[in-house]
């Protein structure tokens, strides 16, 4: 699977070879297409899974008895975990793949800036969400290209250094 990614990234390369660098370009069009993908899923999850409806837990443990979670939360807590999966492993094994760090070291790392990502994201989509009133779905996709720098930076100089 490896393979068929590079080579498929690596036919399209010629493009933008003066642009990017292959580890940048690796990078982008990996990324890219786990943010797309995560921007469907949380559309799905959002609209059509939890129908824009509150889910509330009955009966949790330690007596922590009922709580709701909204909608929008459980759809970005959903996603995050999804994309994180597929991004460590993109990351690891198509992008960064000279990385001298040990794969416990980069999940661990990786799992540190994506809380750090996965939090702004949130935070961003409660301002333009509830502060703004912008569409759920259309502030997800904001709040990302917003949170894309920040990732790349972390995952670039520390994930997978």
């Amino acid at each position: 699977m490896v393979r068929l990614i590079h080579q498929i990234l690596d036919f399209f390369y010629p493009l933008v070879r003066r642009i990017f660098d292959k580890t940048t370009y690796y990078y982008a069009a990996c990324g890219s297409g786990n943010l797309v993908l995560s921007w469907i899923f949380f559309f799905v999850f959002f609209n059509l899974i939890f129908q824009k409806q509150d889910f509330t837990f009955h009966n949790l443990p330690f007596g922590l008895g009922e709580k709701t979670i909204s909608a929008l939360t459980l759809s970005s807590i959903v996603c995050a975990c999804i994309s994180f999966l597929i991004g460590f492993l993109l990351m690891r094994y198509v992008v960064f793949t000279a990385s001298q760090l040990r794969g416990r070291a980069q999940f661990l790392r990786y799992g540190m800036s994506a809380v750090i990502t996965s939090t702004t994201n949130w935070g961003l989509l409660k301002i333009l969400v509830l502060g703004m009133g912008i569409y759920p779905s259309v502030a997800n996709v904001l709040a990302s290209c917003v949170v894309v720098t920040i990732s790349y930076l972390l995952q670039r100089k520390f994930s997978f250094k």
